[in-house]
């Protein structure tokens, strides 16, 4: 709200952060005000009428006061006033952020730390990038932005293509943190992940015929339906193949299939429609033994050779072991060994774990788990990696005494 309002990114975000730390600093000894959102927005636009202020006298520029200060600048607003409204600009902000004149890569990474809300650590997790380098590129993306003076809307059409595979990008990320987030004690963030799906929604409605922004959000949907059995009562992890599948959301899992068969006939297959088309496979599937295996390989195969990620290469080398036996997949994961973006991962140690006890080879597995377990920041993995390592160690220890 206030970048629509006063036009300057980067000093909006300062503005808001002051204002939610004065909330709490305040709020525990003054007590939760009536209106929480109308007194943040008070604080915010009176932070952020001093933060131009002081930008415009230190440069000496009425000029530029003059544009940023709206007429009523010497009093906030009062809260049911319509200064900003109950208008959503967040999709507003992405499109914002995913602009040309940023690299595709600065543009995800500034998207993710202002909108999605995650920390810097967690956004180079994401992208394989040291924490260092990816602090270094969203700090140039906010000076980009500064300097630019981009407008606050929503692009035309003409320019709405070239932002678009970077906001579904980022809202992808969103999802995933949330769905897994990368380092604490809870295996998920409900508010990332519900976040992205309002969002994804939010953008299917205003592109329908978009059938990459459809796939997107089936992807997240089916996805998200497996969440009600993916925790035991203490919080642990619990693997696809072992979840209690009444207890996925099947109107989820109906809405996502829909959207995901109604999207691939219409245009171009793109990455979402095709992770989604899997996770389809999966969620239709009455067990895990009778999943289509085949079918999700054939599916990675494909996806691959689109994306040329390593992530895919790695879940297309399980598939690969789900289909022709643990030996041909750990094959395919040998041919990931020099890729230096994995290089160091927790899922390849937990994906060649998962192999090797497959093939019956249970201290090369031991040893991988407990490797993914070292290597991983999330508690509920950490926790998960070494218990399938403590059982597979305990069960070798037993065969030997037997």
């Amino acid at each position: 709200m206030l970048a629509r309002r006063f036009g300057d990114f980067a000093t909006a975000e300062d503005a808001v952060q002051e204002a939610l730390l004065a909330a709490a600093t305040q709020w525990p000894e003054e007590g939760m005000p009536a209106n929480p959102r109308g007194w943040l927005i008070q604080v915010a636009y009176r932070r952020m009428i001093e933060l131009v202020r002081a930008e415009a006298a230190r440069r000496n520029r009425e000029d530029l006061v003059a544009r940023r200060e709206p007429d009523d600048r010497r009093a906030a607003p009062a809260a049911d006033e319509q200064l900003f409204g109950e208008r959503d600009d967040t999709l507003i902000l992405l499109f914002l952020c995913c602009h040309p004149a940023l690299s595709p890569a600065s543009a995800i990474a500034l998207t993710l730390r202002a909108v999605g809300g995650l920390s810097t650590a967690e956004i180079a997790h994401a992208f394989l990038v040291p924490e260092a380098t990816m602090a270094q590129r969203i700090s140039r993306a906010k000076q980009r932005i500064r300097s630019s003076g981009l407008s606050f809307r929503m692009p035309d059409e003409a320019d709405r293509g070239d932002r678009l595979a970077a906001v579904r990008h980022v809202l992808y990320l969103i999802f995933t943190e949330g769905h897994t987030s990368s380092a604490g004690p809870d295996l998920r963030r409900v508010d990332l992940s519900v976040e992205a799906i309002r969002l994804t929604r939010t953008l299917h409605e205003q592109l329908p015929d978009d059938s990459e922004t459809t796939g997107l959000l089936a992807l997240m949907l089916l996805t998200e339906a497996r969440s009600p059995a993916r925790t035991g009562p203490s919080g642990e992890l619990i693997s696809l193949a072992e979840q209690d599948r009444s207890r996925w959301d099947t109107s989820a899992v109906a809405e996502g299939v829909a959207l995901v068969t109604h999207a691939l006939p219409r245009g171009p297959v793109g990455p979402y429609q095709l992770q989604a088309a899997i996770a389809a496979l999966h969620d239709e599937a009455p067990s895990a033994e009778q999943t289509d295996w085949p079918q999700i390989l054939a599916l990675y195969e494909v996806l691959e050779r689109q994306s040329g990620s390593p992530v895919v290469a790695l879940n297309r080398a399980v598939a690969t072991a789900m289909v022709h036996g643990p030996h041909a997949g750990l094959a395919a994961l040998a041919e990931l060994a020099d890729e230096p973006r994995l290089a160091g991962h927790h899922r390849v140690h937990a994906a060649r774990a998962h192999l090797y006890e497959m093939a019956g080879d249970r201290d090369r597995a031991v040893a991988d788990y407990r490797a993914a377990a070292a290597r991983t920041n999330s508690l509920p993995e950490q926790r998960y990696l070494a218990m399938r390592a403590a059982r597979l160690a305990g069960a070798q220890s037993s065969s030997n005494d037997e």
